[in-house]
């Protein structure tokens, strides 16, 4: 019951994009077109997952033992980009259109204050266990791919309809982002 909670919660009633405003960059950037979108999901919960799943062991096993808890941010910042690095050397042998077409937007996970944010916020769960972490980083990747996928298929929507010169562009992906927080507010009660 712990985990179908955290799952919740992570997807619908917190989500990482909508509620807690971290991973905003590729959220406004990547969201232009849907495949786009489902790549940058793919990469994002890769890296989430892993990069929760190797921060937590290093710092129960490494910071905590040596009394280097101070360096948690940084030490979790080097292994993100180091995951980082790793997506994109695969992306582009596997999949070269995706490297493609994600861009510049790949190296954006390095600095996607989401991933940091999950990997800090898993150890900060009650009763934080290794399983408990990588249920929440992967529900939270879940949440912010949900997120960024509604959101692209609106922006492809509203490329067909005939919108005001001034609301054209990030005016209306603006008001739309935050019409869908709104949206997703209606979970608060669920958990």
């Amino acid at each position: 019951m712990q985990y179908l909670i955290i799952i919740i919660s992570a997807i619908f009633v917190n989500n990482i994009v909508l509620s807690q405003f971290l991973g905003i960059c590729p959220f406004l950037g990547v969201s232009k077109k849907l495949p786009t979108a489902l790549g940058m999901t793919g990469a994002v919960t890769f890296v989430m997952t892993l990069a929760t799943m190797v921060t937590y062991l290093m710092h129960s096993y490494l910071l905590v033992p040596l009394g280097l808890e101070y360096l948690r941010t940084i030490t979790f910042i080097l292994v993100i980009a180091t995951l980082v690095q790793m997506v994109e050397i695969v992306l582009k042998k596997v999949s070269p259109q995706m490297y493609q077409a994600l861009g510049v937007f790949l190296p954006l996970i390095t600095t996607n204050c989401a991933v940091l944010g999950v990997a800090i916020l898993a150890l900060g769960m009650e009763d934080a266990t290794l399983i408990k972490a990588m249920v929440f980083a992967f529900s939270n990747a879940l949440g912010f791919g949900l997120a960024i996928i509604i959101f692209s298929s609106i922006r492809e929507q509203l490329e067909l309809v005939n919108i005001p010169k001034g609301m054209q562009g990030v005016p209306i992906a603006l008001l739309v982002a935050g019409l869908l927080s709104l949206a997703f507010m209606g979970f608060v009660g669920m958990v």
